[in-house]
């Protein structure tokens, strides 16, 4: 894609951080801007802001786990701008940090219910309607450079983004056959407020958690993330990923050899095994008979 002139997009998380640098990039780039957030407050500051820039915003109020509102939101933003929504960011993300094995449900649920229950709603939600739409369209889901590996502190997000990263890869197969490209972004720092995302933990949830809410742990994150990569810098990482249809948006240079080491790592547990060569080449054999079975059958009328 590189006609961005008139496009609609959505962007959860879209009033700060890495959502709003995307606001930013594609409203100048000419995109109509539909920018989603749990924050109102956050929301009315994010347009007002983006006035002064030229671009016009239209904020929607949005919890991304209630799959009936991201419905009636996804019908609003039609609505409002006549126009259906190509290009789909599902930005918006939340963190906790604590001991693994002291982990709660309502942690789990949270964590689990934003990254990875938020983007499953937003792709049910626009999919269908791109697919009908028939223009094509390219989505950008975030995932971290935490997805590549566990964390024993940060498990649950770290499993949430690699839930993103594989089913992105799904859908990356699955629309390039109707003109809809698939991005994913794994930051590793961004200048954010997700150290303060504990504020935004719903009051259902808030009860038992292993997470660290002390003053000096979270002074710490503020610290580390204000030295991240600035949003529009990403933005424009993003931007470069969809006009050439990459599937992965790794502009952290600085984590490259971390992953090449946990991938080493991984292809090493093959040589624990001494398997007979004729029946591992039987059965790559079979499974290839069965992919071209089923692509088969997929196009079958």
């Amino acid at each position: 894609m590189e006609d961005f002139e008139d496009r609609v997009a959505f962007i959860t998380g879209g009033a700060s951080g890495a959502g709003f640098g995307q606001a930013r990039v594609f409203g100048a780039a000419g995109c109509r801007i539909a920018i989603a957030d749990v924050r109102q407050d956050a929301l009315d500051d994010a347009v007002a802001t983006l006035a002064t820039q030229g671009i016009d915003a239209f904020p929607v109020t949005l919890d991304i786990r209630d799959r009936d509102a991201y419905a009636r939101a996804a019908d609003a933003v039609e609505d409002h701008f006549d126009a259906p929504v190509t290009l789909l960011f599902n930005t918006a993300g939340v963190n906790g940090f604590g001991a693994l094995e002291e982990a709660t449900y309502a942690d789990f649920d949270w964590i689990l219910g934003v990254n990875f229950g938020g983007v499953v709603n937003g792709m049910q939600t626009f999919v269908p309607r791109m697919i009908a739409a028939g223009r094509g369209g390219h989505i950008v889901s975030v995932a971290s450079m935490a997805g590549f590996e566990g964390n024993p502190t940060a498990g649950i997000y770290a499993a949430s983004k690699a839930a993103v990263m594989n089913l992105m890869e799904s859908y990356a197969i699955a629309l390039a056959p109707h003109g809809i490209g698939v991005s994913t972004l794994c930051p590793a720092s961004v200048r954010s407020d997700i150290a303060n995302a504990l504020d935004r933990r719903p009051d259902e949830l808030a009860s038992g958690s292993s997470f660290r809410d002390d003053p000096r742990f979270i002074d710490a994150q503020r610290r580390l993330y204000a030295g991240g990569m600035d949003p529009i810098e990403l933005a424009g990482h993003v931007r470069t990923a969809i006009e050439e249809n990459l599937l992965y948006v790794l502009p952290f240079t600085e984590t490259r050899e971390g992953v090449r080491a946990h991938f080493d790592r991984v292809l090493s547990f093959y040589d624990a095994y001494d398997t007979d060569p004729a029946a591992a080449d039987g059965r790559a054999r079979a499974f290839l008979r069965y992919r071209e079975e089923a692509q088969a059958l997929r196009e079958s009328p």
